[in-house]
């Protein structure tokens, strides 16, 4: 009997064997049912291939072969019955004119899906240099919405990696309300003076990580908005732009607080700024950033190395207001090192109103080459614990008086 029910097992064994996996669906949109062609208009085909796709009861995968494909513009839309992969392998192009967009703020959305991907080695480009010319939001606070390559809303337990996004319009991705999502392997590529062409914008998320990505743009290189927490930055190289950034925050009513991020082991080169915490004065609702921690950060040439800024004001119509309403805590700048393009390398400003507290400078290393000066810092409203920092650059210059607004 127990022979038997041993030869019964091993019999069973062989059949799980030789059973084959299962294998996720794919939707090629350049197969005869859906019909694209490299060269056309491929809007159709794709929304259609998305639709099939997400009507899936297993594991599905839409595809983009290799070539160059017109697409107006899409919105991708959960949920779906299983788990779903967009494999884009060619180059998507954007129209050069934002205006024949229907959603005007967004060329390609994705919303309202659980266990994403997005992946395949190709590239989203968004064309944007007519509208970069025509950006006028800069001096205009009420501007004509301008679209975002790639908006992502309400996803979960999702990855977004190995794609590229080239010359978008706007921001480059919008992330927002998504939880427990990864970017990574990332190129995000426009000119150094394209407007508002921040990399990653992340706003209203938890549990964001960003890893392994190569940014260059005319703004921050990732920045980060109210009511985000648990976001992780790692490995990633920042050059052109502004820098990775906490806000701008407090500019608007009833945002929400802002906690848990981790900047680490990234190179920014020829930024106009490095790691910094922007908020606006005269907020209109208190709030709070808290638990930000930047480590092991290399600086190339970059103007404003390290810098909490509570007087950020970009806009012409700006005026001295009342102090900001953002309180700044738990802040840290651990393992600093490189070279800054500004005598000024760490400049810590924080609001009158509601000073920062428990910020530290560790293991700063910045060295200035230039002929402004010589390698200064300066501290206002905050007296931050200092170990391993040169005297240059350990807050010897402090201020309680009013400081001029700053506008980039």
């Amino acid at each position: 009997m127990a022979m038997k029910l041993s030869f019964l097992a091993m019999l069973l064994c062989l059949l799980l064997a030789s059973t084959p996996k299962a294998h996720a669906s794919v939707f090629d949109v350049t197969s005869a049912t859906y019909g694209a062609k490299p060269g056309s208009d491929v809007s159709t085909a794709l929304a259609k291939a998305w639709s099939d796709a997400c009507a899936s009861p297993s594991a599905s995968k839409v595809v983009v072969p290799s070539g160059t494909y017109n697409l107006k513009e899409a919105n991708f839309r959960g949920p779906c019955k299983a788990p779903i992969e967009m494999q884009v392998q060619g180059t998507l192009q954007a129209p050069a004119d934002a205006g024949q967009l229907t959603r005007p703020d967004t060329w390609v959305g994705f919303q309202y899906i659980d266990m994403l991907t997005l992946s395949g080695g190709g590239t989203f480009d968004g064309q944007g240099a007519l509208s970069w010319n025509q950006n006028d939001c800069h001096k205009n606070k009420n501007c004509k919405p301008i679209p975002v390559n790639l908006r992502f809303e309400f996803l979960t337990n999702s990855k977004v990696q190995d794609i590229t996004s080239l010359n978008s319009k706007f921001f480059h991705m919008h992330v927002f309300r998504c939880n427990h999502t990864t970017f990574q392997q990332l190129t995000i590529t426009a000119p150094d003076d394209s407007r508002n062409t921040d990399g990653i914008h992340i706003g209203a998320s938890t549990g964001i990580n960003i890893t392994h990505a190569k940014i260059g743009t005319g703004d921050d290189c990732i920045s980060i908005g109210d009511d985000s927490h648990e976001i992780t930055v790692t490995d990633v190289t920042c050059g052109p732009g502004h820098g990775i950034s906490i806000g701008s925050l407090g500019k608007y009513k009833d945002e929400k607080d802002v906690t848990g991020i981790i900047v680490k082991n990234c190179t920014l080169t020829n930024t106009d700024n490095g790691v910094r915490i922007k908020t606006f004065p005269d907020s209109p609702s208190p709030s709070t950033a808290s638990g930000i921690h930047y480590e092991d950060i290399i600086m190339v040439n970059v103007s404003n190395p390290i810098l909490v800024d509570q007087l950020y004001c970009p806009y012409t119509q700006c005026e001295q207001k009342p102090p900001s309403k953002v309180k700044i805590s738990n802040v840290s700048f651990k393992n600093i090192k490189g070279s800054s393009f500004t005598p000024l390398a760490v400049k810590l400003v924080c609001t009158t109103g509601i000073p920062c507290e428990n910020v530290e400078l560790i293991d700063i290393d910045l060295t200035y080459g230039g002929d402004k000066g010589p390698l200064t810092s300066m501290c206002s409203n905050v007296k931050p614990t200092i170990a391993g920092v040169t005297k240059a650059l350990g807050c010897a210059t402090s201020s309680l008086a009013p400081l001029p607004l700053s506008k980039k």
